[in-house]
C-alpha cells in the first residue's frame, strides 16, 4: 500500500496504530496541562501579586480623590456655616421688626412733640416783641 511507502524508516506498523489511538492520548494530556496552567495562574499567591498590583497602581489616584473630597468637604461646611449665619441674621432682624416700629412712632411723637414746642415759641417770642398799648 501507499501508506507503507511513505513509511518513514524505523516506522512500523505499530507504531502505526499508535498514532490512530494517539489523537484522544494527546487530548488528555493537552487538558491536563491547560488545567495545570490555569491552576497556576490562579494560585492563591499569584491571585494576591495581582491583588498587590492593582491596589499599587490604584492607590494614588484613590489618595488624590480622598483628598479632593475632604477639601469640598471644608469648603461646603464653611458654606453651610455662612448660610446659617445669614439665615439667623435675617431672623433676627425680622424678630426686631417690633422694636423698630415702637422707636418709629416714638420719633413721629418726638417730631410732632418739638413742633409744637417751636410754634408756642414763636407765638410767645411774637408776643414779646409787640410792644403793648397800654
Amino acid at each position: 500500500p501507499l501508506s507503507a511507502q511513505l513509511r518513514a524508516p524505523g516506522d512500523s506498523p505499530e507504531r502505526e496504530e499508535e498514532g490512530r489511538a494517539e489523537p484522544g492520548r494527546r487530548r488528555r494530556v493537552t487538558d491536563k496541562f491547560t488545567e495545570s496552567v490555569y491552576v497556576l495562574a490562579n494560585e492563591p499567591s499569584v491571585a494576591l501579586y495581582r491583588l498587590q498590583e492593582h491596589v499599587r497602581r490604584s492607590l494614588p489616584e484613590l489618595a488624590q480623590h480622598k483628598s479632593d473630597m475632604q477639601s469640598w468637604e471644608e469648603q461646603s461646611q464653611g458654606a453651610i456655616y455662612t448660610v446659617e449665619y445669614a439665615c439667623s441674621a435675617v431672623k433676627n432682624l425680622m424678630d426686631s421688626s417690633i422694636h423698630f416700629r415702637s422707636i418709629e412712632g416714638l420719633l413721629k411723637q418726638a417730631i410732632s412733640i418739638k413742633d409744637q414746642m417751636n410754634s408756642s415759641q414763636g407765638r410767645s417770642s411774637a408776643d414779646l416783641n409787640t410792644p403793648s398799648l397800654a
